[in-house]
Parts: C-alpha cells; sequence; structure tokens
C-alpha cells in the first residue's frame, strides 16, 4: 500500500526539508539532494549532471527509509560496496521519520555521505 496524503505530506516536510538544507543553492545545478517514494520506502539520493552526457542527470542513492504499517516504525538502510541495501544498525526501527533523517544528517559513521 502506498503512502496516503497526511505521509506525503510529513514526509516532504521532513525528507524534502531535509533535502532542501543540504543542497547548497550556488551549486544546486551540479549537486543537489533529493528523495522519490517508491511503494513503502522513501530513498534519498545525490543528484548530479551525468558526466558522459550532461543534459542527463544521474542518482546515486544515499540512504533508505522505510516504513512498516503494522508496526508503524521506521527503519533506515544504508547502501554497502555490494550495492545492496543493509539496515543500519547503529539507528533502531522507530516511529519517529525525523530521528532518522537526523541519524543520516549527522553521519556519525560516514556511512551515507563518506
Amino acid at each position: 500500500m502506498a503512502f496516503n496524503e497526511l505521509d506525503r505530506k510529513r514526509i516532504e516536510r521532513i525528507v524534502g526539508g531535509f533535502c532542501r538544507q543540504r543542497t547548497r543553492p550556488e551549486v544546486a545545478d551540479e549537486l543537489r539532494l533529493v528523495y522519490e517514494t517508491e511503494g513503502q520506502s522513501v530513498v534519498i539520493s545525490e543528484e548530479r549532471p551525468d558526466w558522459r552526457d550532461p543534459s542527463k542527470r544521474m542518482h546515486t542513492p544515499v540512504a533508505k527509509l522505510r516504513f512498516v504499517r503494522t508496526t508503524g516504525l521506521w527503519t533506515l538502510y544504508w547502501m554497502r560496496a555490494d550495492l545492496k541495501w543493509h539496515a543500519y544498525e547503529p539507528a533502531p526501527p522507530t516511529a519517529d521519520l525525523a530521528a532518522l533523517v537526523e541519524v543520516v544528517d549527522r553521519d556519525q559513521y560516514c556511512a551515507f555521505f563518506g
């Protein structure tokens, strides 16, 4: 089941606000954070011009936030070198989406932005 209207507004406020805050206006054409929803997940990515064709944009996933409606909990994932999503163990699942976005922002162990 996809996110309802209230969920989408909350995601836009929290995750969209984070992406806008982390994107410096002077380089927004070259590098910006964006997000998209996929089913019950929100994927945060870096967007930049494709080096082979600058008229196209490429996305590099940074973090994934998955919501389980039956439990009401969000789980944070990071992409390892094997290009698969793995649960980010320092941050347990929580009902507080903003808390997980804060974990991504702090990036204490350099798992999201290197």
